[in-house]
């Protein structure tokens, strides 16, 4: 494997995981309604009422499953592991499936919260058509919504890069930790949002091949520099087509993909509410913006539009 792999063909070539510009705070803030918690939450449900909104999902909204966000506050400073770095240095894959492991147990133990559990009575009821999703943790499926879009990929799956195949996630777990015994040991570990942790000396630690191929294994997700698969993109683009409004939950837009959504949902003219504590690179596209914790204001919004 190379440091310059090639470009499969189900990638979309325009839209690599990657930040974009930091939001303008200052417009952010001329943006948002100045509404107390309980009337914003009435007018966003006046607004829905009766339409069929779609759904983007970011990191706080699983805040309260207790897996952090990367950027509100308290959020430790780190580097994300990059495609192209994982791919070319084997001690960085070495550190990467240390960490990742640590926290893929961490990933297990949550469970879904009040804001997932809110999301899929609203989609029963048919008031969203279904869920986009940034996370990698697989708490929208566990909760229960049949419509998700996991844009990023999600963590209980293995691939080649090779050969393709597929593992799941609890069969790769167990032979890290048969080959590693340091890892069953670890007692207390910090997660990231993407599963990774910090982990001490790995000089020795063993890395998992395909037991197919022999190939390079990478979880299934969307690393920074990589490339979101084109079917999954489009995917979520329909659920925009086919909504009355797009609702974003806990995330602060700061990659492309997520904002690339935002901006199609604009150009439909289509209402956009933001629930999210801090700015974010929606905030000049919303016709609403919730300065409030998302399980709690989706809760309030459900029993509003259900009640």
């Amino acid at each position: 494997m190379t440091a310059d792999p090639v470009v499969p063909s189900d990638t979309v070539l325009v839209d690599a995981l990657e930040p974009t510009d930091a939001p303008d705070a200052a417009a952010a803030l001329t943006s948002t309604v100045a509404l107390d918690s309980e009337r914003a939450v009435d007018a966003v449900a006046t607004l829905l009422r009766g339409k069929r909104a779609a759904v983007l999902t970011g990191a706080g909204l699983s805040t309260d499953s207790g897996i952090p966000d990367y950027r509100g506050e308290g959020a430790p400073k780190r580097t994300p592991m990059t495609f192209q770095t994982f791919v070319a240095d084997e001690r960085s894959r070495k550190r990467y499936w240390a960490g990742s492991h640590l926290g893929w147990s961490v990933f297990r133990r949550a469970e879904p919260n009040l804001g997932h559990r809110s999301l899929v009575q609203l989609e029963s009821a048919g008031a969203i058509a279904g869920v986009i999703t940034q996370n990698v943790d697989g708490l929208h499926t566990r909760a229960g919504s049949r419509h998700v879009v996991e844009l990023h990929g999600s963590l209980d799956r293995v691939i080649c890069l090779d050969c393709g195949q597929a593992f799941g996630r609890d069969s790769i777990a167990a032979r890290l930790e048969a080959d590693n015994p340091v890892l069953r040991d670890s007692d207390s570990i910090r997660i990231a949002p993407d599963g990774d942790a910090d982990v001490g000396n790995i000089d020795d630690f063993v890395v998992p091949a395909c037991t197919v191929c022999g190939g390079m294994l990478k979880p299934r997700v969307v690393f920074f520099g990589e490339l979101v698969p084109t079917e999954t993109f489009l995917e979520a683009a329909a659920l925009i087509q086919a909504a009355d409004a797009l609702i974003v939950a806990g995330s602060s837009l700061a990659v492309n993909s997520g904002i690339r959504l935002v901006e199609q949902a604009r150009r439909r003219k289509l209402p956009i509410i933001v629930i999210n504590r801090g700015v974010t690179k929606g905030d000049g596209r919303a016709l609403h913006k919730l300065e409030a914790g998302t399980s709690e204001t989706l809760a309030a919004l459900a029993d509003r539009l259900l009640g």
